[in-house]
């Protein structure tokens, strides 16, 4: 299978924001991510795209996952792969661009009890470096970086 990296188009928009739904919705089936979608829909177009930039990940010209980074903070908001090729190391494709994009810090937030993607990050080299709240959801969450060592 090839996979290929490029940049968001607008015409990606709501792909992107199918597969946020459908790979949350895996990760945390008690919750109801479809009614969200509106909410979803609001902050990729205002608190997203105008900062962040985002990398789309195709495998034989499907999506199969992004990442998002603010070039100017290092802050990664969003990484997303569809749940089909979860453990396939695509993730680590994803973040990995992130690390050229933003070569000397990378902060993000993760869920505390989201213990899948503290494996992943930790495996990438990041280290939690405090706690935090989620100002959306209210949840616990981890706040992690990554520095070149």
């Amino acid at each position: 299978m090839t996979h290929t990296l490029r940049a968001y188009r607008a015409s990606d928009e709501e792909a992107a924001i199918a597969l946020w739904q459908r790979a949350w919705q895996v990760a945390y089936p008690q919750i109801a991510f479809a009614k969200r979608t509106e909410w979803w829909r609001a902050r990729w177009r205002d608190d997203l795209v105008p900062v962040a930039t985002i990398i789309m990940l195709e495998q034989d010209e499907a999506l199969t996952g992004f990442v998002t980074i603010d070039r100017k903070t290092g802050y990664l908001d969003q990484l997303v792969i569809a749940p089909e090729v979860w453990g396939q190391g695509l993730a680590s494709l994803l973040i990995d661009e992130a690390k050229r994009l933003s070569p000397h810090r990378i902060d993000l937030h993760v869920n505390r009890d989201n213990e899948r993607a503290i494996r992943l990050y930790e495996k990438c080299e990041f280290v939690i470096s405090g706690n935090d709240v989620n100002p959306h959801s209210g949840a616990p969450v981890y706040k992690m970086t990554w520095q070149p060592g």
